[in-house]
């Protein structure tokens, strides 16, 4: 098998000694010429992340890749986009480095950095999904990696340029709730995968047009069951995905981060349902402490975090009214002056109601997440979910996620050193290995 590695001589020629960087390249191609544009991940959200990045001007798909060929996925798309190149092994695209300019990544969580590192460091833009990475040393590699290569990144938490969520960390940002004590983040809606208690035994047929080695990709080697993993049920596993708060917390937290200015939390703390060491929890509350900035009430902020069907926060925790109804997902930002409810996905609320009856809401018009960062790999404007932010996200997501898997412990953060400074079990978890041929190459 092909190794998935780039050198480190041939990352620090093209992204730490190359001309090319996203700036240059606009200047000697020019803002109005062609993206040359490459997807890994074509089904699911892939699909959403293709046809929206494509749609804006001056973009052109390429190349496709998916390890499924079948009709939901690549098929699909080279229906679609007919004079693409397909390919079913990611690697083989980027042994084409000079036919494409970025890349959508779009595959399970696992396979984030495996597929974006290398891509960068042959000088190509990235569209990562959410979370961005699978660990957090992935994270960290990865914000590094794009600086050093000099090129324009986005994550896929793309409700992040809607307006409800602009429009939200504009009113914390213009004081309307007074400064923050604390914050209630939660998803409790149904868990839309499949659980299973452990590991089955025995093996499936591997459907045709499957490439299941390639699917695993970097993931310890199993057998192909049906429905259990691919094509979504996966989120279920710890060796592929990052469980409720890695699939939500990078959209429900962003807007928090960004109205507060949150940098790394000081402390994580979790307690969660029983679980073992395959499948993810079916129900957490995560308990993260920030230090203050500008925006906060005190040294330090609280910020509590709350998964599973039905896990909302204690209403009695809330401040609220007795009749205030909760969305099933969002946060709440208990101010001085007053709390913001940020539903996931819906208009923002002013609470107590007496207090801003009279309020006028100055509404942020919605921005293009995709075509935003089409346009800025061509030299037009600047995306707001580049990995310089993006991943400082989501190492605080998935801290809590390392939190969850050691229950009970107060889990001090050293960000500077990437390291928890008090739990040998948990700093194990920062990182993880990798099947032999798939390890990525770290900067």
């Amino acid at each position: 098998m092909r190794t998935a590695t780039v050198t480190r001589r041939r990352f620090l020629q093209v992204a730490g000694v190359s001309a090319l960087t996203a700036a240059s390249w606009a200047r000697v191609r020019g803002a109005n010429e062609t993206l040359r544009l490459a997807s890994v991940g074509t089904g699911g959200k892939g699909w959403d992340d293709l046809v929206h990045v494509s749609a804006g001007p001056n973009v052109n798909v390429v190349a496709l890749c998916d390890t499924d060929e079948g009709e939901k996925f690549l098929g699909r798309a080279a229906t679609q986009f007919k004079a693409a190149k397909t390919f079913t092994d990611w690697r083989r695209l980027l042994d084409r480095p000079k036919d494409f300019d970025a890349v959508t990544v779009s595959t399970p969580d696992h396979m984030h950095a495996p597929v974006a590192l290398p891509a960068m460091a042959l000088g190509k833009h990235v569209f990562c999904q959410k979370p961005l990475t699978h660990t957090v040393f992935e994270a960290r590699q990865m914000r590094l990696a794009a600086k050093r290569a000099g090129v324009v990144t986005q994550m896929g938490n793309q409700i992040q340029s809607h307006s409800a969520y602009r429009t939200a960390v504009k009113l914390v940002r213009d004081g309307t709730i007074g400064k923050v004590k604390a914050v209630h983040s939660w998803q409790a809606g149904k868990m839309g995968w499949l659980f299973a208690p452990d590991r089955p035994e025995g093996a499936d047929p591997v459907p045709a047009g499957l490439h299941w080695d390639e699917w695993l990709g970097a993931a310890p080697e199993r057998p192909y069951k049906k429905d259990l993993y691919h094509s979504f049920n996966w989120r279920a596993w710890q060796d592929f995905s990052n469980g409720q708060l890695g699939d939500f917390g990078c959209h429900i937290l962003d807007p928090v981060f960004l109205a507060l200015g949150l940098t790394a939390p000081l402390t994580v703390r979790a307690e969660s349902a029983p679980m073992n060491r395959s499948v993810w929890y079916t129900q957490s509350v995560v308990r993260y402490e920030f230090p203050g900035t500008e925006r906060t009430a005190g040294a330090t902020l609280g910020l509590t975090w709350y998964d599973g069907e039905g896990k909302l926060p204690p209403h009695d925790a809330l401040g609220l009214a007795k009749g205030v109804k909760l969305p099933g997902a969002g946060s709440l930002l208990i101010g001085e002056k007053g709390s913001l409810l940020v539903p996931h996905v819906a208009a923002p609320k002013l609470f107590p109601e007496a207090d801003f009856q009279d309020f006028k809401f100055e509404t942020v018009p919605a921005v293009d997440h995709y075509v935003g960062w089409a346009d800025a790999c061509r030299g037009v404007g600047k995306t707001t979910s580049h990995f310089d932010y993006a991943s400082a996200l989501t190492e605080t997501v998935l801290l809590g996620t390392v939190a969850i898997r050691t229950p009970g412990e107060t889990l001090k953060w050293d960000a500077a050193k990437l390291a928890v400074t008090n739990s040998k079990a948990a700093s194990a978890l920062l990182t993880k290995p990798y099947r032999k041929g798939w390890e990525p190459t770290w900067v």
